[in-house]
């Protein structure tokens, strides 16, 4: 599920998963794909285990629990060939439940992997401005 070689999203060609799991946070997190992708792998043992619930309404749904997955930090360092990476198809890299230091890990990654276009989509955007501008302020003091 960290990733997806054969990748049917269109405008990327490979996924990057360094996070697991997610909770809705607008109307348009209803219809997400990725919460209906994680419940075919939330069984016992399965890497989306206790992410998801089956709810008798609406199907599945995220359970709100985020996971950092450092197992797969390094995984586009070992892709020779460029590629386009989303990064996070099946989570928010700005959930609230990943601390910035593992942020910190991931766009570190995505500097040393430099030969591809990393590609983050978010709906935390007010996490993810806050996140940039606090390391573009500690930037200015170096």
């Amino acid at each position: 599920m960290s990733s997806g070689i054969n990748n049917p999203i269109a405008w990327c060609d490979r996924t990057w998963n360094p996070v697991r799991g997610c909770s809705m946070v607008s109307p348009g997190c209803v219809n997400c794909f990725a919460m209906k992708q994680a419940h075919r792998f939330s069984g016992p043992g399965k890497p989306y285990e206790g992410l998801t619930h089956l709810s008798a309404r609406s199907g599945p749904q995220w359970t709100g629990e985020a996971r950092p997955v450092p197992s797969a930090l390094l995984e586009p360092l070992s892709w020779r060939k460029p590629a386009r990476v989303f990064v996070n198809s099946m989570s928010d890299l700005f959930h609230e439940d990943v601390p910035d230091a593992f942020i910190d890990q991931v766009f570190a990654v995505m500097a040393l992997a430099s030969q591809h276009t990393f590609q983050v989509l978010t709906k935390r955007p007010e996490r993810m401005r806050s996140y940039l501008a606090s390391r573009a302020r500690s930037a200015q003091h170096w």
